[in-house]
Parts: C-alpha cells; sequence; structure tokens
C-alpha cells in the first residue's frame, strides 16, 4: 500500500490563500484557479471572447461608405488644403466689401497700367482700374458660374442616365446615340458658334451652353453606376419583396450609385470656371461691365510688356481656383473609391 504523499509534496503546498487555489484537473496535473479567474475577470463584455468580437465586427460593419470617406478626408492634407482655398473663394464672392473698399468699376485713366502702389497692392490695368478689386469681385462671377453650371449638369445628366440605366430598352439606346452626337461637339467651337449670336450680359446664357453639352458626360457616369448597382443582390431581394421602382431607384440604387457622380462634377466644376474664362477670353462670354477673370485677361493681354502684372495676377487667381477644385475632386475620388481602401 502506497504511503501517503507528505504535505510538502503536494502540488500547490506551501502556498497561502492569497496565492490562489490549485484543483486536480483529474489527470495527474493541477490548474491554478487564481490564474484561471484572473484571466477571465480581464475578460469584460465587449473588449474580449467572442462576444467582444462579434461585437467589435458588427461595429465595424455599421459604419457606411460615406462616414468612411469622410473620416478619410478629414486626414488627407490635399482635401484641408483645397478645401480651405474653396472656402475663402466663396466667403470674397459673398461678402466681397469685407476685403475691399473700392469700387471694380471705379476706373481713373490717370494711373493706367501703374504699378503697386500704397492702398493698391496688385496696381492698375489699362483702363486705370484697381486690379486687386477686379480679382476679388471676379472671383463671384467665376464660382457663381461654375456652382450653377455644375448643379445643372448634375441634375440634368443625373435624370437621364439613372432612368435610361435602370430601365434600359429603347430609351437607353436613344440616349446613348443623342451623347454620342454631343460628344462629337467641341466645347470651345460649339461656344463661339453659339454664344457669338447671344447679346445678353448676363451669366445665364454661359451657364445654358455649359448645362447643354456638359450634360452627357454626367449622364454615362450615372447610367453605368445604377447598371451596376441595380445587379446588386439587395435590390434583387427588394424587388422580389414587390418593391416598386420609384422605391428601388430613391431607397437602394441612388445612395450607392451617387457617389461617382459626385467625384466627376466636383472635377468638372474646376473645369466650367475655366472654360468660362475662356469663353470671356475670346469674347463670347461674359461681357463688360461684368466683372470676370477671363475679361480682364483678355483686357490685359495687349499690355503684357508694359503692364504684366495686370495679366499675372487675374490669370494666377484662375489658375488657383482651378486647381483648387481639381485637387478636392481628386481627394473626394480616393475617398470614394472602395478599391483604393
Amino acid at each position: 500500500m502506497p504511503e501517503p504523499t507528505p504535505e510538502h509534496h503536494l502540488p500547490g503546498a506551501g502556498r497561502t490563500p492569497e496565492d490562489g487555489a490549485i484543483a486536480d484537473t483529474g489527470m495527474g496535473g493541477a490548474m491554478d484557479l487564481a490564474t484561471a479567474e484572473g484571466e477571465t475577470l480581464e475578460r469584460t463584455p465587449g473588449t474580449g471572447g467572442a462576444q467582444g468580437d462579434a461585437e467589435g465586427a458588427a461595429g465595424e460593419r455599421a459604419r457606411s461608405l460615406w462616414s468612411d470617406a469622410w473620416r478619410d478626408l478629414r486626414r488627407n492634407p490635399v482635401f484641408i488644403i483645397s478645401g480651405l482655398v474653396i472656402l475663402f473663394l466663396v466667403f470674397i464672392s459673398l461678402w466681397p466689401g469685407s476685403i475691399t473698399w473700392l469700387s471694380p468699376l471705379k476706373c481713373d485713366l490717370a494711373k493706367a497700367q501703374e504699378g503697386s502702389q500704397p492702398g493698391h497692392p496688385f496696381g492698375f490695368d489699362g483702363q486705370g482700374c484697381d486690379v486687386y478689386t477686379r480679382v476679388v469681385y471676379g472671383a463671384r462671377t467665376s464660382v457663381t458660374v461654375g456652382v450653377l453650371a455644375t448643379l445643372g449638369v448634375a441634375l440634368l445628366g443625373s435624370v437621364l442616365g439613372g432612368l435610361a440605366g435602370f430601365f434600359g430598352g429603347a430609351g437607353d439606346s436613344v440616349l446613348s446615340r443623342i451623347t454620342d452626337i454631343f460628344f462629337a461637339i467641341p466645347v470651345v467651337l460649339g461656344g463661339l458658334v453659339l454664344l457669338s449670336v447671344v447679346t445678353s450680359n448676363t451669366v445665364w446664357p454661359v451657364i445654358g451652353f455649359m448645362v447643354l453639352l456638359g450634360w452627357p458626360q454626367i449622364s454615362r457616369i450615372a447610367r453605368g453606376s445604377v447598371i451596376t448597382a441595380k445587379q446588386n443582390d439587395y435590390v434583387q431581394a427588394a424587388r422580389a419583396l414587390g418593391a416598386s421602382n420609384s422605391r428601388l431607384l430613391l431607397r437602394h440604387i441612388t445612395p450607392n450609385a451617387v457617389a461617382p457622380v459626385i467625384v466627376v462634377a466636383t472635377i468638372a466644376l474646376g473645369t466650367y470656371i475655366a472654360l468660362e474664362a475662356t469663353l470671356s477670353y475670346l469674347g463670347v462670354g461674359l461681357k463688360p461691365p461684368t466683372v470676370s477673370w477671363g475679361i480682364d485677361i483678355s483686357a490685359a493681354s495687349p499690355y503684357i510688356r508694359n503692364a504684366p502684372h495686370a495679366l499675372l495676377w487675374p490669370s494666377g487667381a484662375l489658375a488657383l481656383t482651378v486647381l483648387a477644385f481639381i485637387m478636392l475632386g481628386d481627394a473626394v475620388r480616393d475617398a470614394l473609391d472602395p478599391k483604393l481602401r
């Protein structure tokens, strides 16, 4: 008969209650209950174990494309810089009198082509007008034309392209052939032909021309995005449950197909600002007394040797504005493109 094992030879012998209890595993070993209990207590609900992993995964799934895009944009220095520039342009477009006290139409021929002076940091143009004031007021015209043209193009192109992509059939084929015709029209040449017969001094003929020739691009983007979205399983499931076409378009397809349209429209906004300046430079866009960077660039071109400042300042403002919107569009594209994640 085997002798009893001495107490000091028992597993866990000599341990105090503070050291924890020892339990026999039934297989000749022992388990430290205190350690196991401590590890269990450290796994608080939601931070460990299967339940915590499930809750964490649910939290990750709850984040939408738009929340992820906004998080990425806030960390993108390109978006921050371009956004600040655009906010400044919007501010001076709404309240130009806050940073200049002169009128853009008040000119003094005695100061024509003079350089920088106290109170006139950009000098004077060929008509004796303050270049700084005209650059500030020119931002209002350019931003207004760009924003309104972009909204019109995005709205018209999205509606036509989205409906054609969703319903398909003969309407889709007809719209595709119409867009092909518009793509064949050179934009600048079309502006020279169409706007040369317009006598209005307002911005509306220029905006209407941009919408007329700009909607096919957005239409193609919207059509392809809707065709891709309507093939997803959640759309097919909603259709099988009896959802109407309007509900499918507004509730399920549009939120998931609008991202490419936003990206293209943001980049196109800078293009429309440059197009307005080009048409105004050629004399068929905006006309005096409207203040426009394109008009000022055209007027300063003959005096580029004697007064280069009158050409460089409006040209620089135009280039900076177009660059800001293009950079903003690139940042938005990178944030909304799931392939880049």
